[in-house]
């Protein structure tokens, strides 16, 4: 069993195809690693672990895999794309595979050319993170071809969701869900924070999570200013409140979800004020949410009520991202993003404040799906909490 469909990966290489086409280049060089998933993901439904990689992906002809050879085995198992070939820039520096097959990026060119796969243009994916030695090693071993950066050509594939895609969103928004409702249960003095988001993860796990998309927030007193801060051995006490987060994956795509909580089980009424303006501003973004909106617009009136509550000087981050292989990628709708909301686009409604003289820090966060006419919740329990003002 893996994680990807293969209907689904026909038809994003063909996509790509597409686009060295239409800009006449004759392969795409694809970068990932562990902490850059994404781009890799979409064409492979997998990632290695330890070592670094590439997809070399002709115009014509069959894609490669480019990587090392602890995660080559792997890779054969559980890769859209099992041809590889290995190489030492993308290995642990210093470790030896003394059987394995390691090639150089001169001899990949030739093994290319014998094939009758010519490069003269190569389409970079990655440029700006792409590991510096691999970039001059790449452009070396095919000496002569020109590197043209098609990052934003490519990403933009990711941010229409498929129908299937859409499916996988929704479940990892589900698995979200029910991980907010053990990690709620544990909320109380005494609890460790670490306890808190263990509950989280067990039962995303438990119910198929392939990963998370960031390590679970657990964040109480002092700690909710970190804006995502991760779980520690710090036990939560009475009068305090807890940031919660966590980011489950269902065949590689993320759900999420973003609360704070009294740990005493009841708010003080400045902490149920605040919560409101965090449920104020994420309703009037929500009415915001429909086909030809744009990020400059969306951010109108949450801002608005911020500023009116007096809060707008602790908002730290905009109120809108897509989310999908990554819990938030591009398209980020913020105050100078003129990207648009078109229909099957997932995205997350994210509010939050920071830096709060007596309060520090909160976030409220749920998903929608664009449709034809709005938005519909991807999380409908959440959106129903939120819909209210706490009383």
């Amino acid at each position: 069993m893996s994680y990807f469909n293969q209907t689904e990966t026909s038809a994003r290489i063909a996509k790509v195809r597409e686009i060295l086409r239409t800009k006449g280049l004759d392969a795409a060089l694809i970068y990932y690693d562990e902490l850059n998933i994404a781009n890799g993901w979409y064409l492979t439904g997998w990632c290695p672990q330890f070592e670094k990689g590439c997809i070399l992906l002709p115009v014509d002809g069959e894609p490669l895999l480019l990587g090392g050879p602890e995660s080559e085995s792997f890779a054969k198992m559980s890769s859209a794309i099992r041809e590889t070939r290995n190489f030492s820039v993308f290995m642990v520096p210093d470790e030896e595979y003394p059987n394995a097959i390691i090639i150089d990026f001169p001899k990949l060119y030739s093994e290319l050319n014998s094939k009758g796969i010519v490069l003269k243009k190569v389409g970079i994916v990655g440029e700006n993170i792409i590991p510096h030695a691999v970039f001059v090693q790449f452009e070396k071993g095919f000496k002569g071809v020109e590197l043209i950066d098609i990052t934003d050509d490519y990403e933009a594939l990711r941010s229409h969701k498929s129908p299937w895609e859409q499916k996988n969103v929704r479940a990892a928004f589900s698995l979200a869900y029910d991980a907010y409702l053990e990690m709620k249960k544990l909320v109380k003095p005494g609890v460790f924070e670490h306890e808190v988001a263990a509950a989280g993860e067990y039962i995303c796990r438990k119910n198929g999570a392939s990963s998370f998309a960031y390590t679970t927030i657990v964040g109480s007193g002092e700690r909710s200013n970190a804006v995502v801060p991760t779980a520690i051995n710090k036990q939560m006490v009475d009068g305090e409140w807890v940031m919660l987060g966590i980011a489950p994956r269902v065949n590689g795509y993320a759900g999420t979800f973003g609360e704070t909580l009294p740990v005493s089980g009841k708010y003080s009424q400045e902490q149920k004020d605040a919560i409101n303006v965090l449920r104020r501003t994420l309703r009037a973004t929500k009415a915001m949410l429909r086909p030809g909106v744009s990020g400059r617009e969306i951010d109108v009136p949450g801002r608005k009520i911020f500023k009116e509550s007096g809060m707008l000087k602790y908002l730290v981050c905009p109120f809108a991202h897509t989310i999908g292989l990554m819990e938030a990628e591009g398209p980020f709708y913020g105050p100078g993003s003129n990207d648009v909301l078109e229909p099957g686009m997932t995205l997350c409604i994210d509010v939050s404040f920071f830096g709060h003289p007596t309060l520090n820090g909160a976030r409220i966060e749920t998903g929608y799906i664009i449709t034809e006419n709005g938005c519909e919740p991807l999380c409908p329990e959440l959106d129903a909490i939120f819909a209210e003002d706490l009383l």
